[in-house]
């Protein structure tokens, strides 16, 4: 790759690595530059553009990204669309992050242009929460570079992959001694059920018993009778010995003890053993808690179905110093893409406008319109439904029993606009108010758009980060924009805000700062069908009729 300040004559195709102003545009960093932009440049007497120029064994850095984020994808795992140099990798599935440190260690020393930033190995994660994300530096990577990533991410397992919960049938044995409060009995009950059922699995028995070893071991033989896969005993007081009475009971039912104690804090006394297949721990004290401790990291194991050996125990120590730690900021309201500041795929829905009269249609609805055997409005609803987007809402207005009956087919969620004859801005008012509270972001698609791709939402969705400016994604192919669009919440208030027969295509202009261009490789951004003339050549029809005529 070549770097560094280029005449504009020499520009074309070249990768933009600042922005630069040309006139009343504005070519935003990582821009391709077409021969319209260069002829742009010229005419607004710009000199010379700080840019890439791709060589040959060069890997544009989506390109590139996107390949060794294929190649690290295990199990459990998703990979969303690339965007500036970056792929990121999600959970599928609640589980525990299985990610293989040392392969990450030597995929980011290959060379400075790659890098991987993983969760910590064995972290709990949630559905839709961010693994990894992999990073071009430059803007592209040697192809060589990117094949040996590749094959370190490729390994077996693959690098990142989530052991999913599994559901668990947990018998739960508490010890009392004569001054043993009722109430922390319950307390400890109600903890460790909702520990459980946090994780997917259920206290399906509980035994109260004595302090002593004997009764320990009859508790533990017959909630083994009843096919428990784990068993978890709560000992009235702490143990303090391989040989106290918990450790002891275990053993007289002819458990075997793997480890005691841990290097976690808190957590210390925590006990691990089995019976047979059947793990049994005796718990420390602080898992009367529901704060984090080094119970929870066994637990989360063993119920994602990893084992956990007296090696595993004792390589917790880094890291195994757990203390609160306060809040990080939180960005503005509308803004955020975290939960509970854990980055995350961000919730986006999909706003279907099928309200219109379709004026310049003549009669029929261009929306049930049959295009290559499929209503019109079909194609957008499949695809909305493969894309990302967590949710779907269709407006309808004009002919709307129809239209509602097409979104019941597939699915789709949809809701009646009473003021649809007064133009766009009502749709939106409508659909933006249906949409969930804990929506990010709506992309706005038009029921006559029959090419869009799910990977051009899906392009958009990744591209969207408002705590790092982009909070209105548009779309472009050749450095033009066209549909859908991608607006963060904190639009909403605006766009409920119009009138008449208008969309929000002027905030775009009023929030430039936060305005992402989003390439794409087709031209189906542009494509809508407004008239007989436009359906009919998009179907064929127009070139038979020509046939005809002639």
């Amino acid at each position: 790759m070549k770097f560094g300040r280029i005449a504009p004559d020499d520009a074309e195709g070249a990768v933009l690595g600042h922005s630069v102003l040309a006139g009343e545009r504005k070519f935003k960093k990582g821009h391709r530059l077409s021969a319209d932009d260069v002829a742009q440049l010229l005419s607004a007497d710009v000199t010379e553009v700080i840019a890439a120029q791709l060589e040959a064994d060069d890997i544009p850095e989506d390109t590139a990204a996107e390949r060794v984020a294929q190649a690290a994808c295990g199990e459990g795992v998703e990979v969303a669309a690339p965007f500036t140099g970056r792929c990121n990798l999600y959970a599928k599935v609640p589980g525990v992050a299985m990610i293989d440190a040392d392969a990450v260690t030597r995929l980011n020393r290959i060379d400075e242009a790659m890098t991987i930033a993983t969760l910590s190995p064995y972290e709990r994660v949630s559905s839709g929460q961010m693994l990894a994300t992999i990073k071009v530096i430059p803007l592209s990577a040697p192809s060589k570079v990117v094949v040996a990533a590749s094959q370190i991410a490729a390994g077996e397992p693959p690098l990142v992959r989530v052991a999913a919960f599994k559901p668990q049938k947990v018998g739960l044995i508490l010890t009392r001694l004569p001054d043993t409060r009722e109430k922390l009995l319950d307390k400890s009950i109600a903890v460790i059920r909702a520990r459980l059922e946090s994780l997917g699995s259920s206290l399906s028995g509980c035994v109260t018993v004595p302090h002593h070893e004997y009764d320990v071991a009859a508790a533990v033989t017959d909630l083994l009778a009843t096919n428990c896969s784990m068993i978890l005993v709560f000992g009235a007081s702490a143990i303090t010995d391989r040989r106290d009475v918990v450790p002891a009971g275990i053993e007289a039912a002819e458990g075997v003890v793997a480890h005691f104690g841990m290097p976690v804090d808190p957590g210390n006394l925590m006990l691990l053993a089995h019976n047979g297949e059947v793990p049994v721990m005796g718990l420390p004290g602080c898992a009367r808690s529901p704060k984090l401790n080094g119970f929870d990291w066994v637990l989360e194991r063993l119920v994602a179905g990893i084992p956990v050996t007296r090696d595993d125990i004792t390589a917790m120590g880094a890291g195994g110093l757990l203390k609160e730690i306060p809040s990080r900021p939180q960005p503005r309201e509308g803004d955020s893409v975290h939960h509970d500041g854990i980055p995350r795929v961000p919730r986006i829905a999909a706003l279907v406008l099928a309200a219109g009269q379709s004026r310049r249609m003549g009669v029929a609805n261009k929306l049930l319109a049959e295009i290559d055997g499929k209503a019109m409005l079909s194609r957008v609803l499949e695809t909305v439904a493969g894309s990302q987007c967590v949710a779907a809402l269709l407006v309808t207005g004009h002919e709307a029993e129809a239209i509602g009956a097409l979104a019941d087919q597939h699915g789709v969620a949809h809701v009646q606009n009473p003021d649809y004859e007064q133009g766009l801005s009502t749709s939106l008012r409508t659909g933006l108010a249906t949409l969930e509270d804990d929506i990010d972001g709506v992309i706005v698609c038009l029921g006559d758009m029959p090419r869009l791709k799910p990977a051009t939402l899906n392009s958009l969705i990744a591209a969207f980060n408002p705590i790092e400016g982009r909070a209105i994604c548009v779309p472009t192919h050749e450095g033009k924009r066209g549909n859908p669009v991608l607006w963060g919440r904190r639009f909403f208030t605006a766009m409920r805000d119009l009138a008449g027969d208008v969309g929000a295509k002027h905030l775009i202009g009023e929030y430039a700062e936060l305005v992402c261009e989003v390439p794409m490789e087709g031209s189906e951004i542009f494509l809508d069908i407004d008239t007989p003339e436009a359906l009919a050549l998009l179907t064929g029809k127009a070139s038979e009729d020509q046939e005809k005529s002639a």
